[in-house]
């Protein structure tokens, strides 16, 4: 099929599904708070539910709230070609961060009727559960659950601050169902496409409309206590102090320069910090913060790591402070499947959208979905890599692209 005859999505019915949906939860600067099993999410599942229903969707949903809608293929017999992402906001999120995925996977089921199109293989959209992980920790909770990473239960046990569960606020909102989670009608997915925001800045700089994920970035996050001594700021002279502030700011500066040397894939955050007893004249006896390393591959996380325990080590000796270390977090570098980066990067070229290879900073379900399935993922920028954030936005010409790229996508596994 050449370029004039390609299949083409309805962009501007996609840009106002975008809208529409953004209106549950928007916020006074233009964002959406739709915290995950709170009432705005019951009211944002509702309308993509019916969305889906109006298409000629078959509906399920599964016992940790994932909700799987279906256009039927003509084999019977064929694993379906999927495709999803996630409609829970950060409390302080934007419009397109997860939405876009979900609402481009309906948008292709429904250009597909338009233009009368069967296909060999099912066709699904997803949203999975709890992706942001603002209410309910493990974050990307659903397809965590999905891929067999943590069990529903103990998913559904999961409390937040007011001690409300998963599984009673699954039974709130009404999305509490009865299929086994990872459980696929007619098996496992033949291929998962997930399209989002880039949520960084990097096709924005090189003006380009298409991201080919090739892989997403391996995390470990680690939580350090730094322990000196509390003393009067005054009296105490410098070559006597044991200040556990100074010892933290050196161990940040450490995991900068330690992301700086594992170039270009290297990342180093320190993100959170509390000082105590942070008193204006007091040197602080005890430091908490957090560290988050992230890499393209083990073998960088793991000298990462090795680094970092050098560097706290020496830093805490020198400066007379203890130091503890605890690893809480870690997800492992994921390669998509080469046959879905493949898809993705022919049906750029295909439409004629000028594209690159980029990896995924980032978590996303796509990542856990891997572990079952042969997955990829689409990227399009969004406005000066901004995501997280009320001010989160996109062009609704990217947003378009990037549902045209998933709809060939789509359709070379499914035919």
């Amino acid at each position: 099929m050449d370029l004039l005859h390609l299949p083409r999505i309805n962009g501007a019915r996609l840009w106002q599904s975008l809208m529409d949906l953004a209106a549950i939860g928007a916020t006074p600067r233009g964002g959406v708070c739709r915290i995950a099993l709170t009432e705005a999410d019951r009211k944002g599942r509702d309308l993509v539910v019916q969305w889906c229903r109006e298409a000629g969707l078959e509906v399920r949903v599964d016992e940790i709230g994932n909700v799987f809608a279906r256009r039927a293929g003509t084999d019977p017999n064929a694993s379906a070609v999927a495709t999803g992402s996630h409609i829970d906001t950060q409390p302080s999120g934007g419009k397109f961060d997860g939405n876009f995925g979900v609402l481009a996977g309906l948008e292709v089921m429904r250009t597909l009727n338009d233009l009368g199109i069967a296909t060999r293989a099912p066709l699904e959209v997803a949203f999975w559960t709890n992706e942001e992980g603002t209410r309910f920790t493990p974050v990307m909770m659903g397809s965590g659950v999905f891929a067999g990473e943590f069990d529903a239960a103990f998913a559904r046990a999961q409390t937040d601050l007011d001690g409300v569960s998963v599984g009673s606020a699954l039974e709130a909102i009404g999305y509490r169902g009865t299929q086994p989670a990872g459980e696929v009608p007619g098996g496992m997915f033949a291929a998962y496409f997930e399209a989002h925001i880039e949520q960084g800045p990097v096709l924005e700089a090189a003006g380009l409309p298409i991201g080919v994920v090739s892989g997403a970035l391996g995390q470990q996050w680690y939580d350090v206590t730094v322990t000196g001594m509390d003393a009067h700021a005054g009296p105490t002279p410098l070559a006597l102090r044991h200040d556990a502030m100074l010892a933290a700011a050196r161990m940040v500066d450490a995991v900068n320069r330690i992301a700086h040397d594992e170039a270009p894939h290297g990342r180093g955050t320190v993100g959170y910090l509390q000082v105590s007893p942070n008193s204006r004249n007091v040197i602080p006896g005890r430091v908490e913060f957090s560290v988050d390393f992230r890499n393209l591959s083990q073998d960088g996380l793991d000298r990462m790591h090795a680094a970092m325990h050098a560097a706290f080590e020496g830093i805490a000796a020198a400066g007379g402070v203890e130091v503890g270390i605890r690893q809480v977090v870690k997800f492992e570098p994921c390669a998509f499947a080469p046959e879905c980066v493949g898809s993705v990067r022919r049906a750029a070229a295909a439409l004629g959208l000028p594209h690159m290879d980029v990896v995924s900073g980032a978590g996303h379900d796509a990542v856990y979905v891997a572990r079952r399935a042969p997955t990829g993922m689409i990227f399009v920028p969004c406005k000066d890599g901004i995501s997280h954030n009320e001010l989160e936005d996109a062009l609704p010409e990217h947003v378009e692209a990037g549902a045209n790229v998933l709809l060939q996508a789509m359709l070379a596994h499914a035919r």
